[in-house]
């Protein structure tokens, strides 16, 4: 497969089609919440309703629930062929001007900096230091279902209407690539009206503030009834208790679950995630400038391929990329192939300038970095700061 970078306008076919959504394999349906019994017991779904369930198998119902595998590609990826070498491609050095100015800057934003050394310093010499970066990104999906209920208000109750479908079955349209996004959809057929397991379809619940009692201690005269002496508290007028404000003396409060509704309608949730996950390697450029400011700039794009599934870069001029594209290639569908659906990769190299600046200042040698397609500067040892001080 020839590698063919994208300034030459003419890209390699990369990769193959995606193939789209592929059915669930068949099966017996999924799994819906039984009817509610005749006992006004605790009726949660158990946590063990999903086992051995075809299609949700490993889901923890009610317990925030599990990873889905998704159905098994049909289509088998097509091995790629090794092209000719490409020449290596170099970023022209940035002027003396350019790098005195992107100094400056740098200086400018620093409040204990004195602009001296940007002034009167003396560039004695340039070096560059370009270096690669490759990254690869694969967007996936993955869906994951857990029991969840609301409280019952007439909503329609469609359990044993007819099999629910499965959690790859059930329709979604994905966000642009390589954005992350998130859905929750109402797993259809799955709905049953259920006695509120915490009330116990009562509709309310002791007070915690009083314990159920509907008064507490008065807090003026800490239950005495009286102040200073034979003085009848005024707060609580002798009683020694006042009326809980919390459930305005009643000892219970609305149930939090069904909000005094007693029952519950208790479904299924599909919770779908999309997610782009990006891997970086950069080849080491020996300059002393960090790894970690590379990650804030970006560099001249000598690729751009985005495929279902990318093959790893072949022919590149630098052996360290094509060593990082394949390990991270396969890096990404051993880790993301077995509880997500791989939707689209996409893998760009590029050339990131790095500028390596000496100069003199009183004498003395210092250097700094100016690099990315920003120009961002750095310079861990600058001779001319000073210390603020607040007056």
């Amino acid at each position: 497969m020839d590698y063919k970078p994208i300034i030459n306008d003419a890209r390699a076919s990369y990769g193959v089609a995606n193939p789209g959504y592929i059915q669930a394999v068949s099966g017996p349906s999924a799994m819906f919440a039984p009817p509610a019994p005749d006992s006004q017991g605790p009726s949660a779904p158990p946590a063990n309703m999903f086992d051995n369930m075809p299609g949700y198998e490993g889901t923890v119902a009610g317990g925030g629930g599990g990873f889905l595998p998704p159905p098994m590609p049909t289509q088998p990826t097509p091995l790629p062929q090794p092209g000719p070498e490409q020449p290596q491609w170099n970023i022209p050095s940035i002027s003396e001007t350019t790098a005195r100015e992107a100094f400056g800057l740098w200086v400018s934003s620093k409040c204990c900096y004195s602009s001296a050394p940007v002034k009167d310093g003396v560039i004695t010499n340039m070096e560059a230091f370009n270096t690669y970066r490759y990254r690869l990104e694969t967007f996936t999906e993955s869906r994951s279902t857990e029991w969840s209920h609301e409280p019952y208000i007439g909503q329609p109750v469609d359990a044993y209407a007819q099999p629910p479908p499965g959690p790859w079955d059930i329709p979604a349209t994905a966000p642009s690539y390589f954005k992350d996004s998130e859905q929750i959809i109402k797993v259809p057929y799955t709905s049953s009206m259920k006695c509120c397991h915490v009330c116990v379809g009562a509709g309310r619940a002791p007070c915690k503030d009083c314990t159920g009692a509907g008064n507490k201690i008065c807090w003026v005269c800490n239950g005495a009834g009286f102040r200073h002496g034979n003085e009848r508290c005024n707060h609580c007028f002798g009683r020694g208790r006042e009326n809980c404000h919390g459930c305005q003396g009643q000892g219970f409060r609305q149930c939090p679950t069904c909000h005094g509704k007693q029952q519950l309608l208790v479904y299924i949730n599909l919770t779908i995630k999309w997610t782009n996950n990006s891997d970086d390697y950069v080849v080491e450029q020996c300059s002393g400038l960090k790894l970690d400011n590379l990650s804030k700039v970006s560099g001249k794009e000598l690729l751009r391929d985005s495929q279902y599934l990318v093959y790893p870069v072949m022919g590149f001029p630098d052996p360290a990329v094509v060593s990082a594209a394949n390990r991270l290639i396969k890096e990404h569908q051993g880790r993301f192939s077995q509880t997500s659906r791989i939707l689209q990769q996409l893998q760009t190299i590029e050339l990131i300038p790095v500028t390596k600046v000496t100069y003199s200042w009183k004498g003395k040698t210092n250097i700094y970095f100016v690099y990315g397609n920003e120009f961002k500067v750095s310079a861990d040892n600058y001779p001319a700061t000073c210390c603020c001080t607040v007056m």
